[in-house]
């Protein structure tokens, strides 16, 4: 009976002792240090006519995760953050740019000025002075592990980014086609040279037409009287209502509104987007 005893406790303590080597198996996040980020240029020129320039680098140390196994041998995700200074990187068009493994990123004199004044990112004004703050975000797999280094300042002064369309080279713009009255006029006359020509606005690579159209039809825009070979047309998948558009001798034509009205249509070159709205 005695050692019936024992051999009934045998199976229990073989399951305590292979619970202890799961627990020693398992591994633990013991820490890391906190990257410390410099950058190479404090005053960088943004030339427009030098854009592929490199006038920046930010380069930033290993945080070297720390796990009961070691130093992590896992992939780290950095995060560069750059906000003007006073924001605190509260603002919500803060330039972020995601970095994988790398201890470094450079930018060209068109990548930051694009970061910093791109409608897409900062959208900051041009041409005039800012002081930026910029910082180094690190983390492990989920965005676990999350270490933020210190903060290094920059001052630079962005300019107008090309428009996403060229601009037409006169400055003047008509709209003409089967939308409007005129129809496919080109050289348009008395009155349609007046009444389908498009204002452009004060400080911005947009031009507007407040204009009555009859309802259906389609219409391209032209730069020049009687010339078709340096016209605008619409992008696949555009709508009457708006969509993207460029300088193109080809289809398709923008789509008239499908039913008559007063119209106001907007092409914003800086963006390479149009809209068409009823008044």
């Amino acid at each position: 009976m005695k050692s019936l005893r024992i051999l009934s406790l045998l199976p229990a303590l073989m399951l305590v002792l292979a619970g202890c080597e799961k627990e020693d198996a398992l591994i633990y996040y013991k820490g890391g240090t906190p990257p410390l980020l410099s950058v190479s240029n404090v005053t960088p020129v943004l030339d427009p006519t030098k854009e592929s320039d490199v006038v920046l680098v930010f380069n930033w140390t290993n945080p070297e995760y720390q796990f009961t196994t070691g130093i992590s041998s896992q992939d780290v995700n950095y995060m560069l953050e750059i906000d003007t200074v006073g924001s605190n990187f509260s603002n919500p068009k803060k330039g972020q740019v995601s970095v994988a493994k790398e201890l470094s990123q450079s930018f060209t004199t068109f990548s930051l000025n694009q970061l910093l004044s791109g409608l897409n990112f900062m959208a900051l004004t041009p041409d005039r002075f800012y002081n930026f703050q910029a910082r180094i975000v690190s983390t492990l797999s989920y965005g676990s592990a999350k270490l933020v280094s210190n903060v290094v300042t920059f001052t630079a002064k962005p300019y107008s980014p090309p428009p996403v369309v060229e601009m037409p080279t006169a400055g003047t713009l008509w709209a003409t086609g089967d939308a409007f009255a005129s129809g496919w006029a080109n050289p348009l006359g008395s009155p349609y040279d007046v009444s389908q020509k498009f204002t452009k606005v004060a400080n911005a690579n947009m031009f507007t037409l407040t204009v009555s159209m009859p309802g259906g039809g389609g219409y391209k825009l032209i730069q020049t009287q009687g010339v078709w070979g340096t016209q605008y047309r619409m992008l696949e998948g555009g709508t009457w209502q708006g969509g993207g558009f460029k300088k193109q001798d080809s289809d398709p034509q923008f789509p008239g509104p499908p039913t008559a009205g007063t119209y106001l249509l907007t092409f914003d070159f800086q963006a390479g987007k149009f809209t068409v709205v009823k008044q």
